[in-house]
Parts: C-alpha cells; sequence; structure tokens
C-alpha cells in the first residue's frame, strides 16, 4: 500500500513504519471436537501428505470425539463461483484512453472515483455485499492487489478458487457496472504477507534478490505472469469486460532505482495484454521517488499519492512533469480514509469532515482518486503483515482486522458519520444515478461459549515418527524445512551444569517460547515454561538446573507472525536464524517439528485417518497426566475447544478479552490470531458464511494463559481497547 511512515502531525501516536511514500504521513487521528483439532495441524505440502494424515491423529485424541473435517479455507458453499464462470463477449468500440490530460471512456470524458477492495480479505459470498456499498457510496470503479503467494503457495500449485477467485471478483464488479483498476504486482505490498511475494521463494538458494532485474528472479516472476496475465487479458475493458487499467509493481520509487526491472515487467505485460490497455505506476507525490519509480519510454502513466489533506495542486503539477505531453489526468491512486494499526499500538481513527473535505479539494479540481481502503476487510489465517523502523528488529505485525477505519467497516456496515460525509461529496461530482444504501448487515450476540482443554501442543513430541521432522547440526529456517506459515517447534538436548546457566538466540523470528523438561528424581518430566524470546530482544534467559537423570531436553516454539511487507528488510525469513547458545557455547543436533495449519487459501487435502495409527496414540497418551496438568499453573500451549448452537445465522465478533496470545478456527476457518494481552484488537469477526444453523464449534490453540473463566463470548461489535494502549 504505502513506502514509508513520514513525519506525524502532532502527537498523533501511530505505526513508526509502514509502505507509505515519502512525501506522505498518515492523516490525523481524530463437527465435533476430536475431529476439529485433527484438521488444524495438517503438513501444507503434497509430498509430505502421507505423514499429515499420522500427524492429524497426533492431535486427534486432544477432543476425545469423532472424526470430522476441523480446518479449511471456506465452506464449500463459499467455493462454487469458480464453476460457475461464463466468457464475457469481446464489444468492438469500447475504448479507454488518456488524452489532452484526462481520461476518456468511450470517447467521452470520465473521472475515475474509486476505491480499494481487496477480494481476498472478503469472503466470497460477501463480495456482491461489499461492492454494492462501494457502489452506494458513488464509486465507479475497483481497485484492487494481486497476491502472488495467495495464488501460488507453493511454486508450481496454482489456486484460483474460493477466496482467491480472482476472475469471479472480476466478472461481479462488471456485472454491477463497476470498472477496475488492477494492481497485478508481482510486489505489491498493502500489508500482506511479504508483500505478496509467495514464501517458497525465500528458500531459494542463492537468495534471490526481490524486485530486482535478478535473472532468476525474473525467471519466476515470468513465470506467474505468464500465468496470470492471460487469465486477465479477456477481462480487458476493450475486450468487454472490466479492466481500465493495469499497475506495474507499487511504489516502487520508493524502494529502488532498477529501472531495468520495471522495463521488464512493461514488456511482460505488453506481450500479455496488447498496446490498447493502460499501464500505470504509483509513487510518492515527491521527485525523488517520481524519478526513481516513472518507467519512461514505455507509455506508462505514473499517478501519484500523497498525505490526506496536503494540497493536491503543486503535487499535480509535479506528476505532470513525469508524464508525456497530454498524458498527465491528476490521479491520487491512493486516497487514505484511514490508517493501519500493529499489535501494541493504538488504533488510528480519522475525521469524517476532514476526510471528506480532503477529497472535495481533489474532485473539485476535476481530477480522479482512488480511496485507500473503501472497504479494509480482514487479514484471516497467516497473511497479515508487518513493518520495520530502523532496522529489522523493530519489528512491527499487523492486526487480524483490516478495518483501517475506512467507510465500509470491517463488517460492512455503512451506517457511520465517514461513510455519510464521502458519500455527499461524491455525489457532487458524479454523473451516474445514485443507487440505494443496502441497510448494515444484522448480528447477533450468541452469548457465552464455554471451553474445554482438549490437548496440548508438546503431546507430539515424544512421539516423531507420527509427524514431520528434520533433523540438523544447526537450527534450520522455518522456508527451508518446508513450513511457510505458523509454527516450527525446535527440539535439541544439553547437559546442565551447575547451578544456571544461561540462553541467547541471537536472532529469531517472530516469537520464541522456551521449554525445558527432563526425567529427575521427583519424576519431572513435561515441558516447563522458562521465558519468551522476541524478535530484536536478543535477552537472555537464565536456564533453572534440576537434577536430570538424562541430558535437559530444550523445546523452542516459534511463530511466523506475519513476513515483512515493505522496505530493505523484506527478505524475511522466519524461524531461528544463528546459532542457540547455553552457557556461551552454541548447541548442536537440532529436530525441527513442522506445525502447519491450514491458511486461508489451503483446501481440504486430508488423506484417509488410519485408524490403526490413531488408536496406538490414544493408547500411550496418558489422560491421567492430561487430568494431572488441569491443576497446574504451567504456560504449556493447549488447544482448547467449545460448540455453540445457532437458530439464525448472522454475522458475530469473539471477544477474546481474559486470554493471552493464540489463534482461533470456526467450523474449519481459520478466522486470524488473537492477542488481546498486548491489544488493541480485543475481538475477532466471524462473518455469517462461516456459521451454520445447529452446531458450531470452535478450536483456540492459547500460546499463553487460559482465561480464568475458560470461555468466549459472542458479541455484536467490534473491540480495539484491549492492552495497556486500549
Amino acid at each position: 500500500m504505502k513506502d514509508r511512515l513520514p513525519k506525524r502531525p502532532g502527537n498523533v501516536s501511530l505505526s513508526s513504519s509502514s509502505c507509505t511514500s515519502g512525501s506522505r504521513r498518515p492523516p490525523p487521528v481524530a463437527a465435533s471436537a476430536g475431529g476439529t483439532v485433527i484438521k488444524l495441524l495438517t503438513m501444507a505440502r503434497k509430498q509430505s501428505r502421507r505423514r499429515t494424515a499420522i500427524f492429524i491423529l497426533v492431535i486427534c485424541f486432544a477432543a476425545l470425539g469423532t472424526l470430522a473435517p476441523v480446518f479449511a479455507p471456506l465452506p464449500s458453499s463459499l467455493s462454487s463461483r469458480s464453476n460457475s464462470h461464463h466468457n464475457l463477449k469481446k464489444s468492438d468500440g469500447r475504448s479507454f484512453e488518456i488524452a489532452d490530460d484526462k481520461f476518456w471512456r468511450d470517447g467521452e470524458q470520465f473521472q475515475i472515483i474509486g476505491g480499494d477492495l481487496h477480494y481476498f480479505r472478503v469472503l466470497p459470498e460477501y463480495w456482491e455485499d461489499r461492492l454494492l456499498r462501494a457502489k452506494a457510496l458513488g464509486l465507479n470503479t475497483i481497485q484492487t492487489y494481486v497476491p502472488w503467494n495467495l495464488h501460488e503457495p507453493r511454486q508450481g500449485e496454482l489456486v484460483f478458487e474460493g477466496i482467491a477467485d480472482i476472475i469471479s471478483f472480476l466478472k461481479l464488479c462488471h456485472k454491477l457496472n463497476l470498472l477496475v483498476m488492477l494492481r497485478a504486482g508481482p510486489y505489491i505490498c498493502g500489508e500482506w504477507d511479504l508483500g505478496g511475494f509467495p514464501a517458497w521463494l525465500l528458500a531459494i538458494e542463492p537468495a534471490l534478490r526481490l524486485r530486482s532485474s535478478d535473472p532468476p528472479f525474473l525467471e519466476l516472476v515470468d513465470s506467474w505472469w505468464n500465468i496470470l496475465l492471460p487469465k486477465m487479458s479477456p477481462l480487458l475493458y476493450t475486450n468487454g469486460g472490466p479492466i481500465i487499467m493495469v499497475q506495474i509493481e507499487n511504489e516502487f520509487g520508493s524502494y529502488g532505482n532498477d529501472k531495468a526491472y520495471l522495463h521488464h515487467l512493461v514488456k511482460l505485460a505488453r506481450g500479455h495484454l496488447g498496446n490498447d490497455v493502460i499501464l500505470y505506476t504509483t509513487d510518492g507525490g515527491s521527485r525523488e521517488t517520481l524519478e526513481k519509480g516513472t518507467i519512461s519510454g514505455d507509455a506508462v502513466f505514473s499517478a501519484v499519492d500523497f498525505t490526506t489533506g496536503d494540497d493536491p495542486r503543486p503535487i499535480f503539477a509535479l506528476q505532470k512533469k513525469f508524464n508525456e505531453p497530454g498524458k498527465s489526468p491528476p490521479l491520487s491512486a491512493e486516497f487514505y480514509t484511514g490508517w493501519l494499526a500493529h499489535w501494541g499500538e493504538k488504533i488510528a481513527s480519522t475525521s469524517a469532515t476532514f476526510t471528506a473535505d480532503s477529497l472535495e479539494k481533489i474532485l473539485s479540481m476535476n481530477a480522479s482518486v482512488v480511496l485507500y481502503m473503501a472497504h479494509g476487510g480482514t487479514n484471516f489465517g497467516f497473511y497479515n503483515g508487518a513493518n520495520s523502523g530502523a532496522d529489522e528488529s523493530d519489528y512491527k505485525p499487523d492486526l487480524t482486522s483490516y478495518d483501517y477505519d475506512a467507510p465500509i467497516r470491517e463488517s460492512g456496515d455503512v451506517d457511520n458519520a465517514k461513510y455519510k460525509a464521502l458519500q455527499r461529496v461524491i455525489s457532487k461530482y458524479t454523473v451516474e444515478e445514485p443507487t440505494s444504501v443496502p441497510p448494515d448487515n444484522q448480528r447477533a450476540t450468541y452469548g457465552r461459549i464455554e471451553l474445554q482443554k482438549s490437548a496440548f501442543l508438546f503431546d507430539i513430541v515424544d512421539y516423531p515418527e507420527l509427524i514431520s521432522v528434520v533433523e540438523s547440526e544447526i537450527p534450520l529456517s522455518m522456508e527451508s524445512v518446508g513450513q511457510m506459515f505458523g509454527f516450527v517447534l525446535y527440539a535439541s538436548e544439553y547437559t546442565s551444569k551447575g547451578n544456571r546457566s544461561v540462553l541467547s538466540i541471537p536472532k529469531v523470528h517472530d516469537r520464541a517460547q522456551v521449554f525445558i523438561s527432563c526425567t529427575s528424581d521427583d519424576n519431572r518430566k513435561r515441558p516447563i515454561y522458562i521465558g519468551t524470546i522476541s524478535r530484536g530482544s536478543n535477552r537472555a534467559i537464565d536456564l533453572p538446573h534440576f537434577n536430570c537423570v538424562s541430558r535437559t531436553k530444550l523445546y523452542i516454539l516459534v511463530e511466523n507472525m506475519g513476513r515483512l511487507n515493505y522496505g530493505p528488510y523484506i527478505f524475511d525469513k522466519k524461524g531461528i536464524l544463528s546459532s542457540v547458545y547455553v552457557g556461551g557455547r552454541p548447541l548442536f543436533k537440532w529436530r525441527m517439528l513442522s506445525i502447519p495449519f491450514h491458511n486461508l487459501n489451503e483446501g481440504r487435502k486430508i488423506s484417509s485417518i488410519v485408524s490403526d495409527a490413531y488408536s496406538k496414540f490414544i493408547k500411550v497418551s496418558s489422560l491421567e497426566d492430561l487430568n494431572y496438568r488441569r491443576h497446574r499453573d504451567n504456560l504449556e500451549p493447549t488447544f482448547y475447544t467449545g460448540r455453540f448452537a445457532i437458530d439464525q445465522v448472522k454475522d458475530t465478533y469473539l471477544s477474546f478479552n481474559g486470554w493471552s496470545k493464540g489463534i482461533a478456527f470456526v467450523n474449519e476457518f481459520n478466522i486470524g490470531r488473537y492477542w488481546p494481552s498486548v491489544g488493541p484488537q480485543c475481538n475477532l469477526y466471524v462473518p455469517a458464511p462461516i456459521l451454520r444453523e445447529g452446531e458450531n464449534v470452535v478450536v483456540i490453540l492459547e500460546l499463553e494463559s487460559a482465561s480464568s473463566k475458560l470461555s468466549l463470548s459472542s458479541t455484536d461489535r467490534p473491540d480495539f481497547t484491549c492492552g495497556s494502549i486500549g
């Protein structure tokens, strides 16, 4: 979305870094339980399907119930759109052009009044609902990114269904008479994991140089665009579709100066899309960013973005210097209706009046504009991005909510001051007949949901034959062991010397929880929580001494909390990225145990349950030990499962007040991360299409300490008041 956070007005407390352009600053802040856990932990790689099934069995004892599926990207009804594509008829005489410093649609002057709305942040069953709300706002154009990692989560494995069914989304825009500005990447930023690049790029050796003319990198970009762009070509405006413009890269002028890279992308795009479609770049409204990001000589239109409230006139005048004569219609490609938020920060909020007044300054000049965001949506699954400050250790992961304080709120609400204020302004400049504003979707409170402790994550550790394990002398990154998202458990052993040992990990991405266990005179063998090392803290941890009969076992659970999506440190590998030292000496002989969960775009790929293996594990799992640990105050990662009944299916939120940190699943769907102990987000949005009449199942993996009430509550509203900054 944006490139770096410029200076902030007054004492506004917002993020210290984001993909904001150099000249900008943020606006002023005004089934059954057993089956449920079975499929939460599944291997992401095709070649490990057999081990996947066995690993699932390890967790299935958690709820001690029947075997039913637990986590998939969407209920089956949500992916049906991919089977209903209809070819658009090619229409002669359609044109979208630039001349006399204006946009022209079919020979008529046209003012783009658009908004960003990302298909991958909204459930497919709600695409039309959100688009209708955008249209009622007065928008005539939708702008959306295309995240490469959503569509190719593993090299060669392509996904264009469910929430990744971009073709259906674009055809829906066409059906609703909304034009489209397509931000095809390959880099998008957008507060999205790795800026949209697939994480498997980080596992390639020698290391690729992302966002550059590095030949091995360009070869992979070519392979991706050779798949994507032919799918987009029939949807171009001149071919009867909605796409009027296609963006090349994203705010490259705030990152580098590799013109060969940009020209290569233009040549590739032209080869697939032809010469009629408008290709464009977007950069911050400063001379430096425009000089580096503009693609001269290739007939690529240069658009700008800038801080909401800035005087647009000098910026549009500067934009004109970087376009060919007569080819510079003023366009603010990202007009900020709100702002992003990270964990540990106060939620951003901007004045409706200020935002509307700033928009009118642009529209009154007959300039075009795209609202960022018209509707933010949600970072479901593990795809949230992150930003950094002065260096990569100043790490700031994004919230699960991407509400953005946009006029169309995360749940689709439009009965708010900002929507109404922007609609009043836009209505003065649109030539189309206004459409009626849909009422807010109804939400429900389903009451208190009792949870039961159902499994302990470390119960898999003593059965390495049941899970995917990589062994190495030194710790390996998550990408190197094929684990792109979620968690990896690092296991080793050491000999305790004296009364005290010190553990240090110079580089870990992003959060490591340290545990030790041993068989001792008092038969202690369960993992004991020692402490947490967060990215950049470099904090050493004292390891207590136990009278172990054998060597002390060391377990380090590392969570990938979202890759950087902007800046010079975007090559953001995860896991333990250095040696681990005990008593000042490096520790060798490691086992890396992958603990993946299904991500947003991954289908149900569970092979048959081997009942013999399941029975074996149930027998060797000590139920007595499970009961014993119910009374222990130990911060051991634990699964909790609950059920709640619904008569009428409506949107809701789950409140995690009183819980610490973890991830949550509802009816097989990963609704995202929760972290109310840090805040500001307390509640996770649960859209109605995830729910069903009758029994619904929620499973959470609590990484630290559970709520004393052992329950969640279903509520009808968001809450961003948790943590010390709430």
